[in-house]
C-alpha cells in the first residue's frame, strides 16, 4: 500500500519529498512478502465469501463485482508502470495462474452452480466454467480428484483469467523506482509516535534500530501503511476518527510443497468453502505459488495465536493497544463471536494429523512427508463501534484518514494488497480534494482507463481492457497441468 501511494503521489506531483521509514533490514518482511499470503489477485473468481447466500437462499453479484473492478485497476496500472519502464518483466510479479472454486456435497454443489448461473453473464466473469464431472475437474487440476470416492459428488468453476501475485516482489520495485526518483527509504526506522501540530503539520518521532539514536521529521502529510503495527500509530496521532477501533491479532500458518512431482500436477488456484460456523478467513486454498521464480504449492490457511500485530513484533502489541474507547466494542466482538473463538482454539490445538486431514479433502493423496508447516504474516482483523450491536468484527480492508485529510491509515487485511490501487486512489481523492478533482484524476485516468468508469457495465470495455492487460502482462492462458492417470475411489 505504501509503496504504491508513494509511486502514485510521484506521477502527479514529482517535486514532493518523499521520506519513508521501515523498520525491519528491507521492504516486504510481513504481510507483503510472497511467503505470508496467499498471493492471489483477488478477483472475485473463486472467493466465496465475497457472494455470500442469504437464509432465503438469495445471492448478489454486486460484492463480486465490485471487488473485480477494483482489481482491473491494479492490472491496467502494473501495465502502465510496465510501458514506462517503472517495473521490470512481468513473470517477476504476476503470472497466469487459473482460479477455482471446488466443492462437494449436494447443498454446496446447488449453491456453486447457482452462483455460476448469476456470474456467467457478467463481462468481468465471462470466462468462467463449471463442471460436476470429476474427469473434467481432473482434466482442470487432477489432485482435486486422484483417489477420491467415486460416489462423492463433487463441482468446480474455473477462469483461466486469475493470477498468482508476488506482492515482495512488486512492493519492492516499486520502492526501487522511488528511491531513483529521489525518495529517501530509511530502513531500520521504527516510527514511534505522530504528534500534529496547529498549523497541520506534523511532529513524525522515529527511532533508529540500527545506531540506537532517535530524531523527528517534520511532515505536511502521513500514510500509516505500517500493517497490524498501523493501529497503535494512529492512536498516537490521536485523531478523533480511530476511536472505537480495536484489533485481534491471528496468526496465518501454511502447509507448503516445493516437491516437484506434486507441484507440476496443480497449476491453480483452488477456493473452497469455510465449514459451517467458521470466519470467512478460515476458507481453505490450495494454492499454485511463484515466488522469486520458484513454483511451490501452498495449503491453507491454519490459524494461530499470539498478541504480536506484526510477525516480528511484540508481545504487549495486543494489550497495549487498548483504550478506554476501544474496550467496550473489543469485549461486545469476543462476548458475540463465539464461531470464531471456536475456531481459533481448535486451531491452535489441532495436530499434524488434523491438519493433513484439511488438505486431504481438497488433496486425497497427499503425503505427510512432501509438506511443511510455514508461519505467515499476522493478520489484525479490525473490531469497531457499531451504534446498533456496540461492536463488530470487520473482515475487509479499513481507510482511516482525519485531521482535514493530512494524515490517512490502513486497517485490516483482505483483500488488500490486491486492491491497493483503488484504495490509495481513494485516500489521495479523500486527502487532497482539490488536486485531484482539477488535476490529478485526468493524469490517473491516462494510466487507469477505467478509473471512475468501471469496466463490467461496457462489455466492450471490459473485453479491451482485459486484453491489453493481457498482453502487457504476458498473461497468456495458463498451461495445462501434466497429464495424470486420475484413480477415482482407490484407497490412500
Amino acid at each position: 500500500m505504501s509503496a504504491t501511494l508513494g509511486t502514485l503521489i510521484k506521477q502527479v506531483r514529482p517535486d514532493w519529498s518523499i521520506e519513508i521509514f521501515e523498520s525491519r533490514g528491507e521492504v516486504a518482511t510481513e504481510s507483503s512478502n510472497g511467503w505470508n499470503n496467499a498471493g492471489t489477485g483477488h478477483a472475485a473468481l473463486c472467493e466465496l465469501n465475497y457472494m455470500p447466500e442469504g437464509k432465503d437462499g438469495s445471492m448478489s453479484t454486486a460484492k463480486a463485482v465490485a471487488i473485480n473492478e477494483q482489481f482491473q485497476l491494479s492490472r491496467e496500472w502494473w501495465s502502465t508502470l510496465i510501458e514506462r519502464g517503472i517495473l521490470g518483466e512481468p513473470s517477476s510479479f504476476i503470472n497466469s495462474t487459473p482460479h477455482m472454486t471446488f466443492v462437494s456435497g449436494e447443498d454446496n454443489v446447488d449453491y456453486l452452480r447457482r452462483r455460476f448461473e448469476l456470474l456467467k453473464d457478467e463481462p468481468l466473469f465471462a470466462d468462467m466454467e463449471f463442471s460436476d464431472d470429476p474427469q473434467q475437474i481432473a482434466e482442470w487440476a487432477p489432485l482435486l480428484i486422484d483417489r477420491r470416492a467415486k460416489d462423492e459428488v463433487v463441482a468446480a468453476t474455473r477462469s483461466e483469467s486469475g493470477t498468482d501475485v508476488d506482492f515482495g516482489s512488486l512492493t519492492r520495485q516499486l520502492f526501487d523506482y522511488l528511491e531513483r526518483e529521489g525518495a529517501t527509504l530509511n530502513l531500520a526506522h521504527e516510527v514511534t509516535k505522530l504528534k500534529r501540530h496547529d498549523d497541520g503539520t506534523w511532529d513524525v518521532h522515529v527511532r533508529n534500530l540500527a545506531g540506537y539514536g532517535t530524531s523527528l521529521m517534520k511532515a505536511k502529510f502521513v500514510f500509516v501503511g505500517a500493517g497490524g503495527g498501523a493501529l497503535s500509530l494512529l492512536q498516537s496521532s490521536g485523531i478523533p476518527e480511530i476511536k472505537g477501533f480495536g484489533g485481534f491479532p491471528i496468526s496465518g500458518k501454511f502447509l507448503k510443497t516445493s516437491n516437484p512431482e506434486v507441484v507440476k500436477l496443480h497449476q491453480a488456484k483452488v477456493y473452497g468453502k469455510a465449514a459451517v460456523g467458521a470466519p470467512p478467513m478460515s476458507v481453505p486454498h490450495l494454492d499454485t505459488r511463484i515466488i522469486d521464480g520458484e513454483q511451490s504449492l501452498l495449503f491453507g490457511p491454519y490459524a494461530g495465536f499470539s498478541p504480536n500485530f506484526l510477525k516480528k513484533g511484540s508481545w504487549l502489541d495486543l494489550p497495549l493497544s487498548i483504550r478506554t474507547h476501544n474496550i467496550g466494542p473489543m469485549i461486545k466482538v469476543g462476548l458475540t463471536e463465539f464461531a470464531l473463538e471456536k475456531y481459533l482454539i481448535s486451531e491452535v490445538f489441532a495436530s499434524r494429523e488434523k491438519q493433513l486431514e484439511s488438505l486431504r479433502q481438497y488433496m486425497p493423496t497427499a503425503r505427510s512427508e512432501d509438506w511443511e508447516m510455514i508461519t505467515a504474516g499476522q493478520r489484525v482483523q479490525v473490531m469497531k463501534n457499531d451504534p446498533e450491536k456496540g461492536g463488530i468484527l470487520q473482515f475487509g480492508t479499513e481507510i482511516i484518514t482525519g485531521a482535514e485529510g493530512s494524515i490517512a491509515g490502513l486497517l485490516g487485511a483482505s483483500p488488500g494488497a490486491s486492491t491497493a490501487v483503488f484504495a490509495m486512489l481513494g485516500v489521495l481523492e479523500k486527502c487532497f480534494p482539490e488536486q485531484y478533482a482539477n488535476e490529478w484524476e485526468q493524469k490517473f485516468k491516462q494510466q487507469v482507463p477505467a478509473l471512475g468508469e468501471g469496466l463490467n457495465s461496457r462489455p466492450e470495455a471490459a473485453k479491451e481492457s482485459l486484453a491489453r492487460t493481457n498482453r502487457i502482462l504476458e498473461l497468456a492462458p495458463a498451461a495445462q497441468a501434466a497429464e495424470v492417470e486420475v484413480e477415482a475411489g482407490a484407497a490412500l
